[in-house]
């Protein structure tokens, strides 16, 4: 056994103190690190739910976007003037889609709106939430022109709508529809903190 140089041996409350005092200290680190820990998750989680939301208001602000489309498309649906291309107003009478591989945030930047070229889309003044939406329309069709005309090959359903009284069996007559051309409306939305969402809709006059 060892003798200390006073002479005099600790007693065992003094031994007691010191263990008390290093898993005192050790508990402190713990608690200081699990104090941190959750300080970091809680700053995480309050920006996943604030991007969230903002991406949530973009989407919403998409639809401004797509009613205004729906409404130009209306508005001049007549005497041939969709079967041209007319970039100014964010229109396209050819389809245009992303190769393999590319997504359409890529699409947008490097075709529909691509940085120092021409613009084919249309934008909106930012709305109060601060989100810019911006919409091209695409005419579901492999070439510009009549509709009707060879090589054009639009997306539509059979044309002559006609009905009758007459009884037929199970599958004699097939069903006939009007003919109408489909149109995509796709509208990128920019928002805060850097946030971008896209929305795609279908539409036929």
């Amino acid at each position: 056994m060892l003798i200390p140089a006073n002479g005099r041996m600790p007693r065992r409350g003094e031994r007691q103190r010191g263990v008390v005092l290093m898993i005192a200290l050790i508990v402190l680190v713990a608690m200081t690190l699990a104090g941190i820990a959750l300080m970091r998750s809680v700053g995480t989680t309050s920006l996943i739910a604030g991007n969230l939301a903002f991406q949530q208001s973009a989407t919403s602000s998409g639809d401004t976007g797509t009613e205004a489309a729906i409404a130009w498309l209306q508005t001049n649906n007549n005497s041939g003037y969709l079967w041209n291309n007319t970039p100014a107003q964010g229109y396209m009478a050819q389809r245009q889609d992303p190769v393999t591989g590319q997504s359409w945030d890529t699409f947008w930047t490097a075709v529909i709106n691509p940085s120092g070229g021409p613009s084919l889309s249309t934008s909106r003044p930012q709305d109060s939430a601060g989100n810019t939406v911006s919409y091209v329309i695409q005419r579901l069709c492999n070439g510009t022109g009549d509709p009707t005309a060879p090589g054009v090959d639009c997306a539509a359903p059979q044309s002559v709508a006609q009905a009758g009284s007459s009884s037929k069996g199970a599958g004699a007559v097939a069903l006939l529809y009007n003919s109408s051309i489909y149109y995509r409306i796709t509208t990128r939305i920019d928002g805060p903190r850097n946030t971008v969402s896209y929305v795609q809709v279908v539409v036929t006059l």
